[in-house]
């Protein structure tokens, strides 16, 4: 990544980006209040919204839900035609950014492409019951919840966990159960993360319509078998409360010669909130193969390994083999450039999701931001993970650095997932990954250690229960 192509991203805001996030503002606001009890200038929000998809297929019903919520019978469906519409307006946010980061990268990106609908699609059940309790969230309003409507959710949720092909919908609306939860009663909060819950209910309702596919997506995503090399770049993790995710991001190089291209591998698993730290790699012990590339800085051999359209390994462990020594820096500098990036779905179209790889080096840092060509580009250093060696002062003090291009709040920053820095006069590099087997730092392991193994100790807990 080039200073000119920094200059050339953040000088190059797409036209219509405040406009359009200032229409979901609007509803955003209403929902806090509940739909249930519209004031002209929220009715007027929503009128406006459904307007801004007026010429789209979503227009007519867009426009038959404002209407009958501001006067005051809205039904499901209303309710999913307005999700739709901001749901509409976010792609198009996301998908102006993506254009200007790809033309200043030169980066190509295959076109999606609709795969064909299926025939047979389950309804009602679970996800009547979801529809249900999101509509009840939305015409109280945020303000109106308490502990008895969150509770409201937990047979719902249980029914959609018992369902593995219903796990996403499910673990999403455990998610927002849970942060609802922890505020209620959400009428005593100053203020309300409101963008943030609008998305997850956003999410939630249009994936619990009867048009969802079992896997959680609308309209399906066909999943090819590939093989070929995988090389790392890095990995992020994703730490909640209840769960935890490592994705990693590589470079694909497919068997026969096909050209190289940019994929995500993801594993997850449940836990609870006493589990933090480099403790969290523990729990995913069912994927050594993945792990052990992280920690030991090596390629991964794959065979028929499903990829989603959009550029997702559907990550199967046993597929996997090790390979030869693989450094994430090289990667970079020689592969990352010409590899294709996947289209993006149409449910993940949203600014907040846009996270691309890219690679810098040669900079100055300011401490919170990098300095190229008299340009200034900030990190995000609240998403370093706490699992790994990376740490703000550390990127302070690097030079070079794998990271995600990533756009919230406004303006463009970078995640760090691995960055080469000098300290005490010696180079060093740090992965996010560095710890997946284990820590590293003598410092941080004794503290480990006298902190004790939480994930064993559960587990010990769990299996006595069991035995009783």
């Amino acid at each position: 990544m080039l200073g000119i192509q920094l200059a050339e991203l953040l000088d190059a805001e797409p036209p219509g980006v405040d406009e359009a996030l200032g229409l979901v503002a609007g509803l955003d606001d209403a929902l806090g209040h509940g739909l249930g009890r519209l004031g002209p200038e929220s009715a007027a929000a929503l009128a406006d919204l459904a307007g801004a998809v007026a010429t789209a297929p979503l227009g007519p019903a867009a426009a038959e839900a404002a209407e009958k919520i501001a006067a005051g019978s809205p039904t499901e469906e209303h309710l999913a035609a307005l999700a739709g519409a901001r749901t509409a307006l976010l792609g198009a946010v996301h998908d102006a950014l993506l254009g200007t980061l790809d033309a200043a990268l030169g980066r190509d990106r295959e076109p999606w492409r609709q795969p064909p609908s299926e025939s047979v699609r389950r309804s009602g059940g679970p996800l009547a019951g979801s529809r249900s309790w999101l509509g009840e969230l939305a015409i109280g309003g945020w303000r109106g919840v308490g502990h008895d409507l969150v509770a409201a959710a937990d047979p719902t949720i249980e029914a959609l966990l018992a369902e593995p092909d219903r796990r996403r919908l499910a673990v999403l609306l455990d998610g927002l159960a849970g942060e609802l939860r922890a505020c209620a009663p959400v009428g005593a909060m100053d203020r309300l993360p409101g963008r943030r819950w609008a998305d997850l209910w956003s999410r939630a309702l249009l994936l619990s319509q009867d048009g969802a596919a079992p896997d959680g997506s609308v309209g399906g995503e066909p999943a090819d078998p590939v093989s070929g090399r995988l090389l790392p770049l890095g990995v992020d993790v994703h730490e909640h409360g209840t769960a935890v995710q490592a994705q990693l991001h590589a470079v694909l190089e497919p068997a026969g010669g096909a050209p190289a291209r940019l994929v995500r591998a993801s594993v997850g698993a449940a836990k609870v909130d006493t589990i933090v730290g480099p403790a969290v790699w523990r729990l995913l012990h069912r994927h050594p193969a993945l792990l052990a590339a992280l920690a030991e800085h090596r390629a991964l051999d794959i065979a028929d390994m499903p990829l989603l359209a959009g550029g997702d390994l559907v990550w199967r462990d046993d597929l996997a083999t090790a390979g030869e020594p693989a450094d994430a820096f090289a990667t970079a500098r020689v592969a990352l450039a010409g590899a294709v990036a996947g289209p993006v779905p149409p449910l993940d179209r949203h600014p907040v999701r846009i996270a691309e790889p890219v690679f810098v080096e040669g900079y100055e840092t300011d401490g919170a931001s990098l300095l190229l060509d008299g340009r200034s580009l900030a990190f995000d250093l609240d998403r370093l993970p706490a699992c790994g060696p990376l740490t703000p002062q550390l990127v302070a003090a690097s030079t070079a650095c794998v990271g995600l291009l990533r756009w919230d709040a406004g303006r463009w920053a970078l995640q760090p997932l691995a960055v080469q820095a000098t300290v005490k006069r010696r180079q060093v590099a740090a992965h996010g990954g560095d710890w997946a087997l284990g820590v590293t730092d003598p410092k941080i392991a004794k503290a480990e250690a006298r902190a004790g193994d939480a994930v064993a100790v559960l587990r010990e807990r769990a299996g006595r229960l069991l035995r009783k």
